[in-house]
């Protein structure tokens, strides 16, 4: 099966708790977002996640480093419920048990992820691909036919400014160049109004250009949303950094400021080089 962002997942009604399934409110009280606590994963005898224990505060920004077979595709399945752990527990705020749900509801709970190749409606123009994304939740009738409220005309008109694409919300998406795709994609996420978004390597194949505006509109999203940035790119992880995590065989090796980070012998070792 494909590998779907947000904006195309519905609930099943088999998996839906009653006529329709409304999340538990977000509950962070307590500072933190996202608490993975002891997180095992195998497959076929290989541990992928090893005991890992993670928490993200509201509001930030983490960076999650690491080399090729860390852990870091897996850390984000667990968390968006594709993957359950063998063991572990995953809370998105104090009181949501993601290992209780499915994939769509912890989507509509409020976590929303992107994977590395961006995922657009290529045929429909970039208002529409926004204007999809922000009625989602209202059932394909509607999506088809509803009308737009002063609203959320407004929020898809801000969310264009924010993803630098006002001057293009005419042009057809497919046409875009692959930071645009990257940065609709981005925009079709924050339509649906997520506390936490995962980013997968979101400035792979970029221009320096892109780059350098993807690390501004990031910026720009943290405090307003938490996220979790996967990436591989050290350039733009330091001009995003707050706090770093480096995983390695499916543990946690480091974490900390990206200066703490870069000086870590064992960091240098298995990941940076010298």
């Amino acid at each position: 099966m494909a590998e779907l962002s947000i904006v195309e997942a519905e609930i099943p009604s088999s998996q839906a708790k009653g006529p329709m399934y409304q999340p538990d409110v977000l509950d962070t009280r307590h500072g933190v977002i996202l608490y993975m606590e002891d997180i095992t994963v195998s497959f076929d005898g290989f541990r992928a996640l090893n005991n890992l224990s993670l928490a993200i505060d509201v509001g930030e920004l983490r960076c999650i480093i690491g080399p090729n077979g860390a852990g870091k595709t897996t850390l984000q399945d667990v968390i968006t419920g594709k993957t359950r752990p063998d063991s572990g527990s995953v809370f998105f705020g104090q009181t949501i048990n993601c290992s209780k749900l499915s994939e769509p509801q912890i989507a509509q709970a409020g976590i929303g992820r992107k994977f590395q190749k961006p995922t657009v409606f290529e045929q429909h123009t970039v208002y529409e691909n926004l204007e999809l994304a922000i009625k989602a939740d209202k059932g394909i009738w509607n999506s088809l036919f509803g009308s737009l409220t002063g609203y959320q005309k407004d929020r898809i008109n801000e969310i264009l400014e924010t993803i630098n694409l006002t001057s293009s919300f005419k042009s057809r998406a497919g046409l875009l160049s692959h930071g645009q795709k990257q940065w609709l994609e981005i925009g079709m996420l924050l339509a649906q109004e997520p506390s936490l978004l995962l980013l997968d390597e979101p400035v792979a194949g970029m221009t320096d250009y892109e780059t350098e505006r993807t690390a501004e509109l990031l910026n720009s999203l943290a405090g307003k949303h938490s996220l979790m940035v996967v990436e591989h790119d050290m350039d733009f992880v330091n001009s995003i950094a707050r706090k770093v995590t480096v995983l390695h065989q499916g543990s946690v090796l480091a974490e900390g400021t990206m200066d703490e980070v870069q000086n870590n012998e064992q960091v240098i070792e298995v990941y940076l080089g010298r």
